[in-house]
């Protein structure tokens, strides 16, 4: 017979306060929650006060406990590993498709944010040897993103981001990044033809999450950049894929 697995009683006795404080919307106070427990009223108040200090609970001016932002924040990264989860498999496709890297990238909080890379050994990923948020003007992956912004949110972004140098390629002011944004063809691919990285060209089109913007690219050796027609054919049925993955997660 196999051996029992070894269990912390404190972590079931903290768990079972929390899943009592949530059953109850306006809160419910310690002698309560004991009650509803089983636990002696002097360790749920240890118990309370723990979960209280790091945030998983919250006290309310008449003494009744609710659950605290902690627990929100942990809700929050919960969906989110679960949305990539869901767009993850269509990414490697597309990876073992084009032999290329994949890339999924969101904005959130006002940062274009790579959420998820898909590569390989015959798909390595871009060097990304500056961060992206200081980098949405210089990279296909951004400026899709950037495309899908009305005017006074590309101009909210642009306002907090410097357009850095980061090869002789690289756009760096805002008047001729917005001028190719708005004239680029064929929509909705934008490209970054050695415009983050000398020999790398990428590909990228919109997707969406509810109503945030986001986009899906890929990267490649500028040998390629002869299949730029066919990866654009691909890449936009592919995010119409993605965007009703990620409206399924919402």
């Amino acid at each position: 017979m196999s051996a029992s697995p070894t269990l912390i009683s404190s972590v079931q006795r903290a768990f079972r306060l929390l899943e009592a404080a949530s059953a109850h919307e306006n809160g419910a106070p310690a002698k309560q929650l004991a009650r509803e427990t089983g636990l002696p009223l002097g360790t749920a108040y240890h118990l309370l006060r723990t979960l209280m200090h790091d945030g998983y609970l919250r006290k309310l001016d008449d003494g009744g406990f609710v659950l605290g932002d902690r627990l929100q924040s942990l809700h929050s990264g919960g969906r989110g590993q679960t949305m990539i989860g869901r767009v993850r498999p269509v990414l490697s496709a597309l990876r073992d498709e084009l032999s290329s890297a994949a890339y999924l990238t969101l904005y959130e909080d006002g940062e274009i944010r790579v959420s998820e890379i898909v590569d390989g050994p015959r798909a390595p990923r871009v060097d990304l040897w500056v961060g992206f948020e200081d980098a949405g003007h210089a990279t296909a992956l951004g400026k899709a993103v950037l495309r899908e912004l009305d005017d006074q949110g590309r101009k909210d972004y642009l306002s907090r981001h410097t357009l850095n140098d980061l090869t002789p390629h690289t756009v760096t002011t805002a008047a001729e990044l917005v001028r190719r944004l708005e004239t680029a063809s064929p929509a909705p691919a934008v490209t970054d033809l050695e415009e983050y990285a000398l020999g790398t060209v990428c590909v990228a089109v919109p997707v969406y999450s509810g109503s945030m913007p986001g986009s899906i690219g890929v990267s490649m050796p500028r040998s390629r950049l002869d299949r730029l027609d066919e990866i654009r054919d691909r890449l936009v049925p592919t995010a119409d894929r993605v965007t009703r993955t990620l409206s399924l997660t919402m």
